[in-house]
């Protein structure tokens, strides 16, 4: 990447959920124990197998986490975008990666050392419950996503995904144009979808009229119709 300045990591801190309530001082103390990094679009942050000594605060930029399989098929398991955070349970297990993180755009992201989070749970009982309720919302997400692979169709699964993709609030009628935050593949992939099924899926329900499709620009006529096929 060019050259650049370096971040005021303290504030980049203080606007993280995580950390909302800490005072300055704890802040700073944090804040000695991050460091920057900076990855290019296909640069591999970790492997599978790695030693975790901390986790990641994505700045900006886009990080999937994924595996292989022995026939070499990756798995998207997720994709993190600014703002959020990976790694910490894995932190908190001492437990190696269990899967790999590479960058899907120019990223810039934050590691928080284990270190300092571990004396922070012990000073800050408050800390620890915040940590505990973000754990628990991924938690449930994967079991959202569980439930998705093995109850619900292709079909169903993208439909889902378009809907999720609406900005908050809602379109102002019942049209909405949306763009999709990454490549079609890495969709497939996190759906657990092949690209092929994933494609023809696209070509049908453009065909029904319930979406229309533009590389990664996709009008939705109708938001209460795609809503209402999702059920069928």
């Amino acid at each position: 990447m060019r050259d650049h300045q370096p971040i005021n990591i303290e504030t980049h801190l203080g606007h993280i959920a995580l950390f909302n309530g800490l005072g300055a001082d704890e802040i700073g103390k944090i804040a000695k124990g991050t460091r920057e990094i900076r990855c290019e679009k296909g640069e591999t942050l970790f492997h599978r197998g790695d030693p975790c000594n901390g986790f990641h605060i994505v700045v900006f930029g886009q990080v999937k986490l994924s595996f292989t399989s022995p026939q070499g098929t990756e798995k998207i398991v997720e994709v993190i975008s600014q703002g959020q955070s990976f790694g910490e349970a894995l932190m908190l297990l001492n437990k190696p990666y269990v899967v790999s993180a590479q960058a899907l755009s120019d990223c810039l992201l934050l590691h928080v050392a284990k270190s300092v989070i571990f004396d922070e749970l012990e000073r800050d009982h408050g800390f620890g419950r915040r940590m505990l309720a973000g754990l628990a919302m991924r938690t449930h997400q994967l079991m959202l996503d569980v439930e998705g692979y093995s109850l619900l169709s292709g079909k169903q699964r993208i439909i889902g995904y378009l809907l999720l993709e609406i900005p908050e609030g809602g379109p102002a009628n019942d049209t909405v144009d949306i763009e999709l935050p990454v490549t079609k593949g890495v969709i497939a992939s996190r759906l657990n979808l092949t690209q092929e099924h994933f494609s023809r899926i696209l070509h049908e329900l453009v065909d029904l009229g319930l979406i229309e499709v533009e590389g990664r620009k996709i009008r939705i006529p109708s938001v209460s119709r795609l809503s209402s096929h999702q059920l069928r």
